[in-house]
């Protein structure tokens, strides 16, 4: 592509204008050969020539080319290959059709077309309004952000020198609530409800996903569903045994005791006019493992309650924008936090920000105090690759927000607030890809940090079902039946940390006599959700069906002696279903399956990584703590980017959790800075 016109350049410019300038022969990232190519014909929209534009998509630049002649756009090339491959990644051809058809930049991006792929499409809408204006000869000015990447050796990087020059509007208010996630707007719906003065930034154009189930103790629901109250003690020991004693316990007896609360006002919104959606409630049998008298591993997790609104016609987190919008407040979008502000107690009293729009700073005075809720560091590869090398080895597919860059994380570091020392990765066994990729990164010069993983689908659902799975040798390595990350670790061990899952034609009876919990159950829930899970992947190309195992094992690309032991190892494996007993690594009867009629179906999986949850050292009450854990006046955390809670892991089999606290502390850190408790 051709260099484009920089500001520099274009000052250099005298009273001619843009024509002056394309005379000279450039203009706006085309170099033009003859002086009569540098105008439009008479009557002529365009300066005939190729034009590039670019803006800021979910998580990477979006690319725009486009191609003019005197009266027409004539061809369009979108750049999408750094937006999450199975979202805004499959939107390219889709957005060069639109803007051909409508020969400019105003299309529709509400249809089903660009359906979940909002961010991407309104950056290569932007990237197109680029290239049209400079064909017509107009200035395009260049963004430029003020907040640092960082770096393949520094992570963390410098904390933003800020010119208050340039600081061009200061907005004051009570409470700033930075994030428009799960966390960011249960704060902002429950600051509202309470009438306090507050203020929502959100570096994307919309509220970002919701989790729609959520963990809670002893709520209302549970209640009404005659549940049994909640072993708390149990509770309690069992997530932190999970994190290896390395959370803080009252941290985690805040959601335990609280979380029934926050059930109370998020159902009391969603439960009423004009949405009145209904509570699905999960608890006892269903939310647990197969009994196995005699097998320890049916002791192995304790799963609490899992409140879902999953299906709702609006997502939670846009009727809370409703809701919010409803009683005089708005969400400032497109603003993206660059650093915290502190007075000389060591108080924060604000945030600095930048319009994603126009460049321009913004301070934000928070009277009462600044809470973040951000997200955590999963779409920041150095981020990934320096805090957590083993994580980031397992995984072979994203099933993140690419926007969580972990920029609120290093905002609270740069400003004093400690860091937890060990990862938490949210890592899900669902993250299936071609043979013979291994997990980890690969290069991709368009995304953020010049690296994604490989995999082209988010979460290949059934990949948690406790089917026979093998190494690249053919050889079996783990018990399969186990929580969600056990069986990635596993592979850590394993060539290329990738593994093949291989089932017969009765897996969804499989499916549903393991009765796996968690999300996995998704699997189980109709034979026509399972069927369409396989059939996507075998249309994708990472999914195979044979006649024969023989054939399976050709397609898995499984040669020589790794055939062999590959078909070896499923002779052995129908042996122990036969005699009902795993003497090789002690799976539970009712979780074994024989391999024996066609159809027969394999595939290769690493993890899926949905987000991280090492985060910010906070207390109790939610405040930021410094590195002696003295609490950061004026600092609230929620969400994934608060620590204190998670180590090792994310306890995926506890289904909720992690969403069940975010909506908690965001309630609690908003009674703490309104004074309502």
């Amino acid at each position: 592509m051709a260099k484009q016109l920089s500001r520099r350049d274009f000052l250099k410019g005298t009273a001619a204008g843009a024509l002056g300038l394309a005379a000279a022969g450039v203009l706006g990232g085309v170099s033009l050969a003859a002086e009569e190519e540098t105008t439009a014909a008479a009557g002529g929209i365009y300066i005939p020539g190729t034009y590039d534009g670019e803006a800021q998509g979910i998580s990477s630049k979006v690319v725009v080319s486009m191609t003019f002649d005197e009266n027409s756009i004539t061809d369009v090339v979108v750049n999408v290959s750094g937006e999450t491959p199975s979202i805004g990644g499959m939107k390219g051809d889709a957005l060069r059709d639109a803007l051909m058809e409508a020969q400019s930049a105003d299309i529709d991006i509400s249809t089903d077309a660009f359906s979940g792929a909002t961010i991407t499409c309104e950056a290569a809408k932007k990237a197109a309004a680029q290239c049209i204006a400079k064909a017509k000869g107009e200035f395009v000015e260049e963004s430029v952000s003020v907040i640092p990447d960082g770096s393949d050796e520094d992570w963390l990087g410098e904390e933003p020198t800020v010119d208050e020059s340039k600081i061009t509007e200061t907005i004051d208010t009570d409470i700033v609530i930075v994030g428009a996630g799960n966390g960011g707007m249960c704060a902002a719906a429950y600051a509202a409800a309470n009438e306090l003065d507050f203020r929502v930034v959100e570096q994307n154009s919309v509220v970002q996903d919701t989790r729609h189930w959520y963990g809670a103790i002893d709520s209302s629901a549970a209640k009404a569903a005659g549940a049994a109250p909640m072993n708390r003690k149990k509770l309690l020991h069992e997530i932190s045994r999970y994190a290896s004693g390395k959370c803080d316990q009252r941290v985690v007896k805040t959601w335990i005791d609280e979380s029934a609360a926050m059930h109370d006002f998020v159902s009391g919104i969603l439960e009423n006019d004009p949405y009145n959606y209904t509570c699905q409630f999960t608890v006892g049998e269903e939310a647990c493992w197969p009994d196995d008298p005699g097998d320890v591993s049916t002791d192995y997790v304790f799963p609490e309650q899992e409140h879902t609104y999953h299906g709702s016609e609006i997502p939670r987190n846009e009727v809370f924008q409703q809701y919010i919008e409803e009683r005089g407040y708005s969400v400032d979008f497109n603003t993206s936090l660059v650093k915290l502000e502190k007075d000389d107690t060591g108080r924060v009293t604000g945030i600095i920000a930048q319009s994603k729009e126009d460049d321009h700073l913004i301070r934000y005075n928070a009277a009462k105090g600044v809470l973040l809720a951000c997200g955590g560091y999963p779409g920041n590869p150095y981020m990934m690759q320096q805090l957590d090398p083993l994580g980031t080895s397992l995984t072979t597919a994203c099933s993140f927000s690419p926007a969580d860059k972990g920029y609120g994380i290093r905002a609270a570091i740069w400003a004093g607030a400690a860091f937890d020392d060990e990862p938490a990765p949210m890592l899900f066994d669902r993250g299936i890809v071609a043979p013979g990729v291994d997990a980890g990164y690969s290069d991709s010069p368009n995304a953020f940090g010049g690296k994604e993983f490989a995999g082209p689908i988010r979460q290949y659902n059934p990949g948690t079902q406790p089917f026979l799975k093998v190494n690249r040798n053919g050889e079996r390595f783990a018990n399969e039946s186990c929580p969600y990350n056990d069986i990635l670790y596993a592979a850590s061990h394993q060539p290329g940390h990738v593994y093949c899952q291989v089932h017969d034609a009765n897996y969804y009876e499989d499916c549903v006599r393991f009765h796996t919990i968690g999300c996995s159950a998704q699997s189980r829930s109709s034979k026509d959700y399972y069927d369409a899970q396989i059939q996507n992947a075998i249309d994708t190309g990472v999914m195979f069906k044979a006649d024969t195992l023989d054939e399976l094992a050709d397609l898995l690309g499984f040669e020589g002696t790794a055939k062999e032991t590959f078909l070896a190892t499923i002779d052995r494996y129908n042996e122990l279903y036969d005699h009902q007993e795993d003497v090789d690594f002690g799976k539970m009867p009712i979780r074994l399956s024989e391999i024996r009629t066609a159809p027969f179906y394999g595939c290769w999986l690493g993890a899926s990584l949905l987000t991280t949850e090492q985060g910010i050292a906070i207390n109790e009450k939610t405040q930021a703590l410094d590195e002696s854990r003295t609490p950061i006046e004026g600092l609230y955390v929620t969400g994934d980017m608060s620590g204190s809670f998670f180590a090792n892991n994310y306890p995926c089999l506890m289904a909720g959790i992690a969403c069940g606290r975010t909506l908690t502390f965001a309630i609690k850190a908003i009674k703490q800075m309104g004074g309502l408790e």
